[in-house]
């Protein structure tokens, strides 16, 4: 039986363990740190045999050298062309990677870095198709633009929208709330907002995580995927009115809500 697991890292990262309980095998995707990941691993009677990494910044691969150094064998997969250097095995977008009896089909979704890559199986795990995003996708919003465009990042969540709505989505940090405090003031007559805004305060509230989402909810309420929604594109041009940017395309909506975030 395989299930997924988080391990919190740092202030909000979270670290993601697939695990099988039979044979007691574990994947872990983008390691930031180490020691949380070992005493998991020890406290649950895991072995690590593979980590999966989706871009190169220091939060989700400062713990791989280490942890790949507590087991015997362990391959590190990650993305080609990449400022991280730590792979033994390194992914391009087309490509798959398998793990047990997963088979996880490898997205390119550049944008908050030009070498983040995201890992996606219709294989059900925990009764849903998984989705390992990294940065690109969070609760109710999306990654902060490092180093690509607006354009490159509206693509690559272009891509992730097309994928099944009953998706799990296992983004690396707990920034639901802020992200809906945005959310709601761009637009605050969205009652779905209101109303999971609610739901996400009571689970922190219970300490217990936000995340996963689920990808149909996603197309529903994040304003970073609903650039041909009526009310976001009324809502980027309301912004860009008084910012000073042009809008007149799904990518010009994207680049708009995009800016007011960074600027709220």
């Amino acid at each position: 039986m395989l299930t997924i697991n988080a391990i919190p890292a740092f202030n909000d990262n979270y670290i993601w363990c697939l695990s099988n309980s039979e044979d007691r095998k574990a994947l872990i995707v983008d390691p930031g740190q180490a020691e949380p990941v070992i005493e998991f691993l020890a406290d649950n009677g895991l072995q690590l045999d593979t980590i999966l990494v989706t871009h190169h910044h220091p939060d989700h691969v400062g713990g791989v050298s280490k942890l790949a150094g507590t087991v015997s064998e362990c391959r590190i997969i990650g993305p080609a062309n990449s400022p991280f250097k730590g792979a033994t095995s390194e992914v391009h977008p087309g490509d798959e990677v398998v793990w047990q009896q997963l088979t996880f089909d490898v997205l390119g979704v550049p944008g908050h870095t030009l070498d983040h890559i995201a890992y996606y199986t219709d294989v059900r795990v925990n009764d849903r198709p998984v989705l390992f995003c990294g940065d690109t996708l969070f609760v109710c919003g999306c990654g902060r633009l490092f180093e690509g465009s607006p354009e490159q990042m509206k693509r690559s969540l272009e891509s992730l929208r097309g994928l099944p709505d009953d998706t799990a989505v296992y983004c690396a940090h707990e920034y639901t709330l802020a992200n809906l405090k945005f959310a709601r003031h761009w637009l605050p007559d969205d009652e779905l907002l209101r109303e999971f805004e609610a739901r996400c305060q009571k689970r922190r509230d219970d300490g217990m995580p936000t995340v996963p989402s689920i990808l149909g909810e996603e197309k529903r309420l994040n304003p970073f995927l609903r650039w041909d929604d009526e009310a976001v594109v009324a809502a980027a041009h309301q912004y860009a009115q008084k910012a000073g940017l042009a809008v007149e395309s799904d990518n010009d909506v994207f680049a708009a809500t995009r800016h007011g975030k960074d600027t709220f």
